[in-house]
């Protein structure tokens, strides 16, 4: 498995863990990360991606309930619900890495993580997002 696959998984481990124990979220993750005993640059990127859930977090939501098809958050299983959160976060916030690739990575932890139907669940939503925002990002470039 490569770093920024073993990345994705950390952190939605992390976010998973979170949701149980949502205060000092800081002190958490330095705990986490120590005890995962990670590569560097896996706990790194981890990081990045469990920061911009967080710091973007009522957009993150937004475009999850926006594009979920009316599914309430505490409807989702906890797991498909943070794999989301992720892959919007990095969608949309994380540009560093192939929309494609993001959506792929993402199926590809739901199909480790989540329920049988998690990987279409999650294809569909990311994919609705990534040609939405898609579509905004072509249209505001064109004059």
């Amino acid at each position: 498995m490569g770093k920024r696959r073993a990345a994705r998984e950390l952190a939605l481990k992390f976010l998973y863990q979170s949701e149980f124990n949502p205060d000092d979220r800081e002190v958490q993750m330095q705990q986490f990360c120590e005890r995962d005993d990670a590569h560097h640059d896996t706990v790194a990127f981890a990081k990045v991606l469990v920061d911009k859930v967080f710091s973007q977090a009522e957009e993150v939501d937004m475009h999850l309930k926006k594009f979920s098809d009316h599914w309430a958050l505490d409807r989702m299983s906890m797991v498909d619900r943070n794999i989301l959160r992720l892959g919007i976060g990095e969608l949309l916030f994380e540009t560093s890495t192939p929309p494609k690739v993001v959506i792929n990575e993402a199926i590809e932890i739901a199909k480790k993580f989540g329920s049988e139907d998690s990987p279409d669940f999650i294809n569909g939503i990311l994919d609705k997002i990534f040609r939405e925002t898609r579509k905004h990002t072509s249209s505001s470039t064109v004059k």
